[in-house]
């Protein structure tokens, strides 16, 4: 009886960990341009091409390659590296923690990663640029979830909790402070380096906000499409947000959202992340291809 009993707690725990796992995503990359204000969006390429969880990509500066999370067959999640020349994954993490979110660090020599330890403990860190010296960026702030570097010195995180909050922390001094609560995913540097961008809730959809540095003046620009939680800027004064299988885009002073494209014809659903090289001719999306 005593076995019989293992036995089934050990399924329970399997049953658990299968609910818990990742979506399978691909990643895909699309020309992009900006003809008369609009922006066209070209035929997007599956980069990744595989089943499991391949998400959350991230140009680096001289937008040669994409940095991007993937989970393999050993439920590793791991940082990776796809050329846009040679059109080659490289691995470039390879840990007993998890890492998720790589952003090139300014100075271009390190990256950023929200690592979950293996007390399950998470916090932001950092590696060179081939995966090597990780080195803890803040001791105190956890659980993070979600990071945009706002300069050199100044990190706007997502800090899980009930609500979530914003909250921006300084790394030479290790400090921090709340600065909103109930917040999204979808945080972003503001182009030109003018301060960054987060979502908050507001009744059943996103905000889309910014916030000036080092002012901290906020202003809200227009709720998400239905069912967005996702954007990217491709310049100043446009942003683009996901929904479904369409890319919305709008200006910062106008009242709506107009449609960029709809993927639904080259076999795209649920687009959610995003993210633009930044000479602004690529566009890196996160998708479920239609089987």
């Amino acid at each position: 009886m005593h076995r019989r009993l293992l036995s089934v707690a050990a399924l329970v725990i399997v049953a658990q960990a299968r609910a818990q796992r990742p979506p399978s995503t691909d990643i895909f990359l699309a020309p992009l341009d900006i003809e008369r204000g609009v922006p066209v969006i070209g035929a997007p390429v599956n980069i990744t091409s595989r089943q499991g969880y391949d998400n959350q990509p991230s140009f680096t500066p001289d937008g040669s390659a994409i940095l991007f999370t993937s989970i393999h067959e050993d439920g590793q999640s791991d940082i990776y590296r796809y050329d846009l020349v040679s059109k080659q994954i490289a691995r470039v993490t390879a840990t007993p923690e998890s890492e998720y979110s790589a952003t090139v660090m300014h100075g271009g020599k390190r990256f950023s990663v929200i690592r979950v330890e293996k007390d399950s403990t998470q916090r932001l860190w950092s590696f060179a640029l081939d995966g090597s010296d990780p080195r803890l960026v803040l001791e105190n702030a956890k659980p993070v979830g979600y990071h945009a570097w706002i300069d050199a010195d100044n990190l706007a995180l997502f800090v899980l909790g009930s609500p979530n909050a914003l909250v921006h922390a300084d790394v030479r001094s290790g400090t921090s402070d709340t600065l909103a609560r109930a917040i999204g995913r979808s945080l972003h540097a503001l182009p030109k380096g003018s301060g960054f961008s987060f979502l908050q809730r507001s009744d059943s959809a996103w905000a889309l906000t910014l916030m000036s540095w080092p002012s901290r003046e906020s202003r809200t620009v227009g709720t998400l499409p239905p069912g967005g939680e996702d954007v990217a800027w491709l310049a100043a004064d446009v942003v683009i947000a996901s929904s479904g299988s369409k890319i919305f885009y709008r200006r910062t002073g106008s009242s709506s959202w107009s449609v960029a494209a709809d993927l639904a014809a080259a076999g795209l659903a649920n687009v959610t992340r995003m993210s633009v090289s930044p000479d602004g001719r690529w566009l890196a999306i996160v998708a479920i291809p239609k089987s």
